[in-house]
């Protein structure tokens, strides 16, 4: 069905950006003064406190999206934000998580190429390592946080907000799914995960445009973040090379063949697609 053309549609610009920025440091700060609280009376850092890490990370995106919905959205439209989260045939699940798992090997492959060792390199790495360790080591928390929180959250801020905003505003779809992908990347901080972010944040931002919907980014998502979890929790390692025992370039070959495949086939299926409504 074709969109009502009268119906008007939020963009995302630089006041955008400002809005979602200062929202998540407006939550962010807000849950601050629980720990600050803690300190002075009790004595307590909640920093890497499992409970303290989920909400801080709830906040900071909670009021983000809060910003940008009242100070944005609401001016821009009318009307509060809304976001399709409608599920799809069976079909279309058959082909994405495939194409989905063919480019993280290939991600794979390329992060693996980045230094780790050097005097830039190898202490930019061994400092992400430390942090990436002191953060939680429980299952359930991590679970939880990349699963679950992490998918949903980030998955409305970039392909919701910002990759529709930029659509919206009459960019390419093309030219914004590779910027908000860029920017997916740069927010992780560090060039071994700017990669894989920057490669798979183009799948999320294509099936998104094509379907529609935020419940297939969200999974696909969600799926990338569970297999590194399980290879974490039992391999001690994020790579599906190290934890098998493969060949880099075995696993690069098993991802270019799946994700050209599955990606045809799905772009076959979307050849024609429709506007959200």
């Amino acid at each position: 069905m074709a969109e009502n053309s009268s119906r008007k549609k939020f963009i995302f610009d630089w006041k955008g950006a400002f809005a979602l920025i200062g929202g998540m440091i407006v939550g962010t700060a807000a849950v601050s003064v629980i720990n600050v609280f803690s300190m002075f009376v009790f004595n307590e850092n909640l920093q890497y406190k499992d409970f303290y890490l989920m909400l801080t990370n709830a906040a900071g995106f909670l009021g983000a999206i809060f910003a940008f919905d009242y100070f944005i959205a609401r001016p821009q439209t009318g009307r509060k934000l809304n976001f399709n989260f409608s599920p799809t045939n069976v079909g279309t699940y058959l082909l994405i998580f495939p194409m989905m798992l063919g480019m993280m090997f290939i991600a794979e492959f390329i992060t693996a190429q980045i230094p780790i060792t050097g005097p830039f390199f190898g202490e930019y790495y061994e400092f992400f390592s430390r942090l990436m360790e002191q953060m939680t080591k429980d299952k359930a928390t991590m679970i939880v946080l990349a699963v679950i929180m992490a998918p949903i959250f980030e998955e409305i801020v970039f392909r919701g907000i910002i990759q529709k905003g930029l659509i919206n505003k009459g960019m390419n779809p093309v030219t914004a799914i590779i910027i908000t992908s860029i920017v997916f990347g740069l927010v992780h901080a560090n060039p071994w995960q700017f990669v894989g972010a920057v490669l798979l944040g183009c799948v999320l931002g294509f099936v998104y445009y094509k379907t529609k919907s935020l419940l297939l980014p969200m999974l696909l998502h969600a799926f990338n973040n569970l297999c590194s979890s399980i290879l974490i929790f039992y391999g001690d390692s994020e790579s599906f090379a190290d934890v098998f025992r493969l060949s880099e370039w075995i696993v690069l070959a098993i991802g270019i063949m799946l994700f050209a495949v599955f990606y045809y086939l799905f772009t076959r299926k979307y050849r024609i697609h429709y506007s959200e409504k």
